[in-house]
């Protein structure tokens, strides 16, 4: 059982496709960051952590971190690979703030990881969800459309109002701003829009089959009237109609309201996944 690290995110994922593809949902952030790495390299700017572990000439794990963001790790054929793992990474880090993985991994990594390094961890549990055919919600007043360079400072509010209320992240720590002009630029957020703007949705990372879908968000004071029913219903349709095959999005298992009107429009549980963070 060998570990071996890539420099190349091509030669990356020429190596590791075909297992992330066995399974293309559990592994949707995996291949729809290095889809990103390889066709956006410029937005990358430390050097990321790109492995796989092989047994016998076989793939059982791979793992990657684009700095600062989570540590991903995939479905692993065999535990022992974990520890290769966390010795390579503690090599390389002083620390490790999350990391994202399916939940028999993300457990054993998670246990492991703090009994070495005396970290405490805490757990956001996760749902991936998948759409092949829209159900179209009950009439809603609206329609969407796609956000302008006139919505940029309501695209920077909601985000920041998203990342606090969902994550609990602070305004003064997120580069709002510069995800703004990349939604717009690359024309991936989208407004319900009842005479005013009223709810949010962005496409995210697409991988050989699928696009993703985040960033769904209604301010407090225009929800229960289901505006973001109907803007995650019409932007998976709008999805759907440019030929891909599905849609996906996470869900917070801790929030019931969203895992029950995604599942009114045809969203379908297929796997779950786990958050851990770390602390000391």
């Amino acid at each position: 059982m060998k570990l071996h690290q890539f420099e190349d995110a091509n030669l990356f994922y020429h190596q590791v496709k075909d297992y992330l593809l066995e399974d293309e949902l559990l592994h949707n952030l995996q291949l729809g960051i290095i889809k990103n790495l390889i066709n956006n390299p410029e937005n990358c700017k430390i050097k990321p952590y790109l492995s796989a572990v092989e047994q016998n000439g076989n793939i059982i794990a791979v793992v990657m971190m684009t700095i600062p963001y989570n540590l991903l790790l995939s479905r692993v054929k065999d535990s022992k690979a974990i520890d290769i793992i966390i010795e390579d990474l503690q090599q390389q880090y002083e620390s490790l703030t999350n990391i994202n993985a399916p939940v028999i991994e993300s457990q054993a990594f998670a246990e492991q990881w703090c009994l070495s390094t005396g970290q405490s961890y805490q757990l956001r549990a996760l749902r991936i969800f998948k759409l092949e055919k829209v159900e179209q919600p009950s009439q809603v007043q609206g329609s969407l459309r796609l956000a302008t360079e006139n919505d940029k400072q309501l695209l920077i509010s909601w985000f920041n109002a998203f990342n606090s209320e969902a994550l609990g992240k602070k305004s003064s720590d997120l580069d709002s701003e510069s995800w703004v002009d990349r939604v717009l630029q690359k024309q991936k957020a989208y407004l319900w829009d009842s005479e005013i703007p009223v709810s949010i949705a962005c496409s995210t990372r697409s991988t050989p089959n699928g696009v993703g879908i985040n960033m769904v968000y209604t301010p407090p004071e225009h929800r229960k009237k289901g505006y973001a029913s109907a803007c995650v219903a019409a932007l998976s349709q709008t999805l759907l109609d440019k030929g891909y095959k599905f849609c996906f999005l996470f869900t917070d298992l801790s929030n019931p309201t969203s895992n029950k009107i995604y599942q009114k429009i045809g969203y379908k549980p297929v796997a779950d996944w786990n958050n851990y963070s770390f602390s000391d």
